[in-house]
């Protein structure tokens, strides 16, 4: 795991400023400074956006992550893959721009209630598209170059401060609420263009279009896993864009207010994701290999790993809601806090499943996470269908909890029929016990005068006990090992 640990700490460590830079975005700026409804048509744009380009995309950077290991030689440019990896998505968003442009009255209708704040926007919208494809596919490459941090700076740094600079610009009056749409959509070509830059000052901009692409593995195996690929995501696309542009369709407040919820549970994601972005490229290397003890080891260590680290930020996240929509100052954005507890079980599962969706799409059996997803794509829309109009944003939550423990717990049990591995043993269910006793403790303190201080007890016990607990006990070795490198530092300082 020398790699993996290399990368992923800073991953961690770019993710974590970045999430402290996100809390302050999304909790003390745009929040403040937009309306819920100005909220809700940027989350509907980049849903919009997001589902256009992954059409665009082809399932390419699935492809990349899955056979990118049989093409890399740096000497030979990789045989020039970047050209093809670039070329086939660029073409086909041109199709799916013009069939969403003539399109453009239907969607329209659909948001007829705020189609006067979309309409302008619209534009924008597809040049948003573009530009998430490209740093997506850019991304993808990078990754599988075992170069992933840069990228997480880009996406979780840079980005958000830009975002937040064009929002402080707009409160002031420097722009207008259109100059800041626009200003959006920059940040997000900003980071495309310095990915780009990034793999040329690394030499590995390899853009020449080279005949041996077509000769490393069949074109047709690599189009027929990108189709797979394409089906596949669509459940993961829609699991995080659906909910906005079916509640938009209701109110873009109601979008708006959801989008806040939807980020303060993203917190809890942070430390998994920045181990995937390392762990997809090397479990397709274990596969290559045929190192499968090499890959079981590595999926029990990871889901305890995630199973401590997402109960502890679960329980942070959870206790202290009113502190974090208190500064909001906006009381219409507590109507989220329901959204938010039914969001965490949803990822939190995710995390205690740990990286079964990667091991089986990078698999010799990667089809029938086609099946698993499709399935799920039709939970998704149906259970949003029968409980938005029910329940709300909350109906939008659980909607979003279900499918994911849903999907989990599918993935968990093909793998464990599929190859005889589950990542489980006795030690989650004490770390979730631990969790549990933890959090309890905490929940039970009483209120403080002040918001601050409630905050710094109810964190600062429940750190004590559930950390405390973890270092004595033992249930997860790398969380000892991360604390006697900490004090084997402040010794040596």
């Amino acid at each position: 795991m020398g790699i993996v640990q290399r990368q992923g700490l800073r991953n961690t460590v770019i993710s974590y400023v970045g999430l402290g830079i996100g809390f302050v975005n999304t909790t003390l700026v745009l929040p403040r400074l937009l309306a819920p409804a100005q909220l809700g048509l940027l989350s509907v744009l980049v849903s919009l956006a997001t589902i256009g380009q992954l059409v665009s995309a082809l399932g390419f950077t699935n492809t990349t992550m899955r056979y990118f290991p049989y093409f890399r030689n740096r000497e030979t440019g990789h045989a020039g893959y970047l050209p093809l990896l670039l070329g086939v998505p660029l073409l086909m968003f041109g199709v799916v721009a013009t069939v969403l442009w003539l399109g453009r009255p239907l969607v329209l209708r659909l948001y007829a209630h705020d189609a006067g704040l979309l309409a302008p926007h619209y534009g924008a919208m597809l040049a948003l598209m573009l530009c998430i494809l490209l740093y997506g596919l850019l991304d993808a490459y990078t990754k599988s170059l075992f170069y992933s941090s840069f990228s997480s700076f880009l996406t979780d740094v840079l980005q958000r401060l830009l975002i937040v600079g064009a929002a402080l610009l707009y409160g002031n009056g420097y722009l207008s609420f259109d100059g800041f749409v626009l200003a959006y959509l920059g940040s997000y070509a900003t980071i495309a263009v310095l990915l780009l830059g990034y793999l040329g000052a690394i030499g590995e901009l390899h853009l020449r279009p080279t005949r041996a692409v077509l000769r490393v593995r069949p074109v047709g195996e690599l189009v027929r896993f990108g189709g797979f690929a394409l089906l596949g995501n669509v459940s993961g696309t829609l699991l995080v864009t659906i909910d906005s542009l079916m509640l938009g369709s209701h109110s873009f407040a109601n979008a708006g207010i959801y989008s806040i919820a939807l980020n303060i549970s993203t917190a809890l994601a942070i430390p998994f994701r920045a181990l995937y972005k390392t762990a997809h490229p090397l479990i397709a290397e274990y596969w290559k290999e045929s190192a499968t003890d090499k890959m079981l080891d590595f999926y029990r260590r990871t889901t305890r790993l995630t199973t401590a680290l997402g109960a502890y930020l679960a329980l942070g996240i959870g206790l202290n809601l009113p502190f974090i929509y208190g500064l909001i100052h906006k009381p219409a954005f507590t109507a989220g806090t329901v959204a938010v507890l039914l969001l965490l079980v949803g990822r939190l599962t995710d995390g205690i499943t740990g990286v079964n969706g990667i091991i089986v799409v990078t698999s010799p059996r990667y089809r029938y996470d086609l099946l698993f997803n499709l399935g799920l794509s039709g939970l998704i829309i149906g259970l949003n269908i029968l409980l938005i109009p029910r329940l709300g944003l909350n109906g939008a939550a659980l909607s979003n909890a279900l499918a994911l423990v849903s999907i989990n717990l599918a993935r968990t049990w093909f793998v464990w029929r599929s190859f005889g591995w589950q990542p489980f043993d006795r030690r989650i269910l004490y770390i979730l016990g631990l969790a549990a006793g933890a959090g309890a403790a905490a929940w039970a303190l009483p209120d403080m005068p002040n918001i601050w201080l409630t905050l710094l007890l109810r964190g600062g016990v429940l750190t004590l006990l559930y950390g405390g607990g973890l270092l004595l006990t033992g249930w997860v070795p790398e969380v000892s090992a991360a604390w006697a490198g900490v004090r084997q530092r402040l010794r040596g300082a």
